[in-house]
């Protein structure tokens, strides 16, 4: 048996009104890749964070190379030669590349800081991982692609020291492209003897790179095994519990139900340089599944819909009224709602109590004479909450202290309690478990069995393909072409690509 590098040994830590993790004992093998799995909430990320010294346990012991440590913040951990690539995207975006790196430490020649070591101490990190990029490390970290992003999490961990590295979710925003890249990169570290803890809901990925798994299933470890003797069926089983809910499989719908009136019309919606001349509609009760690679311009157009591009020109007629461009109010007053990729940065008020994020946007149908009616706000939260099964301790408590899953649900109870008309769902279960993810499919079926219209946008392409009922496909910021209810991966993957069907 290999040498142990991570010990826990009755590891437990609570947060107000949630137990994250209960006593919890694992062992990870120096060198290994190994997998933390479970469902939204398990403790999956809470485990990541104490080993990586952004949270400390309440009781328990952690141990590196057998000895004990207790971290009394990241800089602790990382002196110990523990690092972690965040989910959440962390940077000051208006900071170069090089300052981002050396953020912990600014190198300084008597008073002044050295911009010449600092560059040279950033193209240092990233070489250290062998980054297949070519940085410029003076540019704003916000001109960076995701991918570029993600791989400054890992020159930030490994450059400074790390030989463990917790990855949180690190493909979760990444097209396939970009994730083979990230696994070459990761594949480089294990071949050094890095140590690689690997949080995911991504089983293929789990299968492919990690040689454990460990599953965690309401705080408490439930099973440690090497991957190759399970499958992906016994790890839903591992994380749903022998009698938990049947999870639904992501299977093509039969053939949809008829269309009903056209809801939304978009005609020659323009915003150069990202996108221009697109036109389409959508029908109430149908799911238009909106395809493209990385940068064709799909979140673009799903924005400039909802009011958030200013510079945006063409006609948008809801429910055959005509709608303001550039005003997200005159949006939502026509019934629209818009499920944003980033739930952090733009779909929730983190500091805000779930009882206030689900009601934001109904405040003036809950309000009398100026004042919100308290109970008719929690009822409008309850009933969101029940249907989306969020998990919540307190309808009040804050929205930051929820897990990614449960936080993913609360900006889809938001538009469900607003009975919106359009619903456009950008990337809607990305980063949530296998049975989130069957919950939100069932969902937007139900939703488009009532009537509602919605604008679908994923990078899973069979999520796509089992929730749509016809395809837009978007390349370079235009209209390619439509594929109708029960088009294969393959003919969306051609057009998306450009790929001529004759050659």
């Amino acid at each position: 048996m290999s040498a142990a590098a991570i010990e826990l040994v009755g590891v437990s830590k609570q947060f107000p009104g949630v137990r994250a993790l209960d006593d919890v004992s694992l062992r990870i093998a120096a060198g290994a890749c190994h997998a933390l799995c479970g469902e939204n909430g398990a403790g999956k990320s809470t485990l990541g964070k104490l080993l990586a010294g952004i949270e400390t346990p309440d009781r328990g012991e952690i141990r590196l190379d057998g000895r004990p440590v207790r971290f009394q913040g990241p800089r602790d951990a990382l002196r110990a030669g523990v690092g972690i690539v965040h989910q959440e995207l962390a940077f000051c975006d208006n900071l170069s590349v090089a300052e981002n790196l050396c953020l912990g430490g600014l190198p300084r020649r008597g008073p002044f800081v050295s911009r010449t070591d600092m560059a040279r101490r950033a193209r240092a990190q990233l070489e250290a991982i062998d980054a297949d990029l070519h940085l410029d490390v003076d540019k704003p970290v916000g001109e960076l692609t995701v991918a570029e992003q993600q791989v400054l999490q890992i020159a930030a961990a490994v450059g400074g020291g790390a030989r463990i590295v917790v990855f949180d979710e690190p493909t979760s925003s990444l097209s396939q492209h970009e994730a083979e890249r990230l696994y070459a990169l990761l594949g480089r570290l294990r071949e050094r003897g890095t140590t690689c803890v690997y949080v995911s809901h991504r089983m293929p990925e789990i299968f492919r790179l990690c040689d454990t798994v460990t599953v965690l299933r309401d705080g408490r470890h439930v099973l440690t095994s090497p991957a190759g003797e399970l499958d992906e069926s016994a790890l839903v089983q591992a994380m749903l519990g022998r009698h938990g809910r049947q999870v639904e499989q992501v299977l093509p719908g039969g053939q949809p139900p008829p269309a009903g009136d056209i809801v939304l019309r978009v005609e020659g919606l323009s915003s150069p340089p990202r996108f221009a001349g697109v036109s389409f509609e959508v029908r109430a009760g149908e799911v238009v599944g909106l395809a493209g690679l990385v940068g064709s311009g799909r979140s673009d157009v799903a924005q400039a819909i909802f009011g958030l591009d200013g510079a945006a020109r063409g006609r948008i007629e809801v429910g055959g009224l005509a709608l303001p461009l550039g005003s997200p109010v005159e949006a939502m007053r026509a019934g629209i709602g818009l499920v944003p990729e980033d739930r952090k940065r733009q779909g929730l008020v983190l500091g805000l109590s779930g009882l206030e994020n689900v009601t934001l946007p109904v405040l003036p149908e809950l309000a009398r004479w100026g004042w919100i009616r308290p109970a008719a706000a929690k009822a409008r939260a309850r009933d969101a909450f029940a249907r989306l099964k969020v998990r919540v301790p307190d309808l009040d408590g804050p929205a930051v202290g929820l897990s990614g899953g449960n936080q993913q649900k609360l900006v889809l109870a938001k538009w469900l309690a607003a009975n919106c008309r359009l619903l456009i769902l950008d990337e809607p279960t990305r980063g949530v478990d296998v049975g989130a993810k069957a919950e939100i499919h069932a969902l937007v079926r139900e939703l488009a069995g009532s009537g509602t219209a919605i604008l679908l946008i994923s990078s899973e392409l069979p999520e796509l393909l089992a929730l749509s009922t016809r395809f837009l496909v978007l390349r370079e910021g235009r209209v390619a072409g439509e594929l109708p209810a029960g088009a294969d991966q393959a003919s969306l993957l051609r057009l998306m690509a450009g790929v001529d069907e004759t050659r």
